[in-house]
C-alpha cells in the first residue's frame, strides 16, 4: 500500500524567505522517502533592516505578510497537510519581531516560531545527512546564513558539537561581524577538530549550492580548497553589477556569494580540509524531516 501526503516547511531567514514543498512516500515494509516537490524562494533580505536598525521596516513588515498569504495559498493549493514556519536570526533579534509574528498570525493564519541558533543547528543535522556522509570520517558541517553560520562537528556519524555564531552574509556585507567573533571561531574550530587527523567539510546554504552547480561537478563528488579560493578571487575581480550581467549570478546572490565564501574558506584552512562537499539540504530539509518525525510541533491545514 502506498501512501503520499505532502508537507511543507517555511523558513524565514536574514536574507531570504523559502517555502519548500515535500512529498512524504510511504510504503509497507520500505523505508520513508523525503522528495522535494516545489521550492520557492522570495529575497526580502530582513537582515539588512535588523542588523543595522534593530528592527524590521514597514515595507518588509508588509512584504513578509504578502509573502505568508501567498504561501498559504499555495499550501492549499497543493494540499498540504502539515507544515511549520521558522523564523532565524534576524526576526530572532529585531525589536520588533514580536509585531510582525503577531502580523502574519493574523492576516495569514500562519504561526511563526521563532527558533534560536541551537535550535536551528540541531534541526539542520536532523536532515538525510547520513545518505551523503561517509561513517568512516569526520566532518564539519557549515550553514551559512545571512545573519548567522551554524556549526557542527559529526565523527563517524554521530553529532559530536554544534554551535552558532553570529557571522553571516548581510552582516558582512554591511561590515557589523565584530573581529572578536571570527577569532571565537577560529578557536571553537581548532578546539574541536585537534583530536582528529582528517577533515572534510559539508557545506550548506543557497551560495555554496549555486558555486557547486557552476563548478559542474557530479553529485557527491567535491570542490578542493584551490577550486573554492581561485572561484573566491576571481569573484572579486567582477564588480556586483559585471557579476549579475557577465556571470548570470541573481541580483540578490551577486553580493552575498563573496562573504558567504569567506566564511567557507575560513571553515577550510581552520578547519585543516582539503575538500567541501555540498549535499544540498538546509534548515527547510530538517523542518520537514522534524515534523514527520514529530520532533517539534506542526500546524495543519
Amino acid at each position: 500500500m502506498l501512501s503520499i501526503k505532502k508537507y511543507a516547511a517555511i523558513d524565514i531567514g536574514s536574507n531570504a524567505v523559502r517555502l519548500l514543498i515535500s512529498n512524504i512516500i510511504e510504503q509497507k515494509g520500505k523505508p520513508v522517502q523525503f522528495k522535494k516537490n516545489s521550492l520557492v524562494r522570495v529575497p526580502i533580505r530582513l537582515g539588512a533592516d535588523v542588523f543595522v536598525k534593530n528592527r524590521i521596516s514597514k515595507e518588509n513588515a508588509q512584504r513578509i505578510i504578502d509573502t505568508m498569504l501567498a504561501f498559504k495559498l499555495l499550501m492549499k493549493s497543493h494540499k498540504v497537510v502539515k507544515y511549520k514556519a521558522c523564523a532565524t536570526s534576524a526576526m530572532r533579534e529585531s525589536e520588533n519581531g514580536k509585531q510582525v509574528v503577531d502580523l502574519v498570525l493574523k492576516n495569514s493564519g500562519i504561526s511563526i516560531d521563532v527558533i534560536e541558533g541551537e535550535e536551528e543547528a540541531a534541526i539542520i543535522a536532523a536532515t538525510d545527512l547520513d545518505k551523503f556522509i561517509d561513517n568512516t570520517k569526520t566532518y564539519l558541517y557549515v550553514d551559512v546564513g545571512g545573519g548567522s553560520t551554524e556549526f557542527t562537528i559529526i565523527d563517524q556519524g554521530n553529532q559530536v558539537a554544534s554551535k552558532s555564531f553570529k557571522i553571516g552574509t548581510v552582516r558582512l556585507l554591511n561590515d557589523i561581524v565584530l573581529k572578536e567573533t571570527w577569532q571565537e571561531l577560529e578557536k571553537w574550530i581548532g578546539d574541536h577538530v585537534k583530536d582528529f587527523e582528517k577533515i572534510d567539510v559539508l557545506g550548506s546554504g543557497g551560495n555554496i549550492n549555486k558555486i557547486f552547480k557552476i563548478s559542474g561537478k557530479a553529485m557527491g563528488k567535491p570542490l578542493s580548497y584551490f577550486y573554492m579560493t581561485s572561484y573566491y578571487n576571481m569573484l572579486q575581480t567582477y564588480s556586483y553589477e559585471e557579476r549579475i550581467t557577465e556571470l548570470d549570478l541573481n541580483q540578490d546572490r551577486a553580493d552575498v556569494i563573496i562573504p558567504a565564501m569567506r566564511i567557507y574558506l575560513s571553515a577550510m584552512k581552520w578547519s585543516g580540509a582539503k575538500n567541501i562537499y555540498v549535499p544540498k539540504i538546509g534548515l527547510a530539509d530538517g523542518i520537514i524531516k522534524s515534523i514527520y518525525y514529530d520532533t517539534v510541533s506542526s500546524n495543519t491545514q
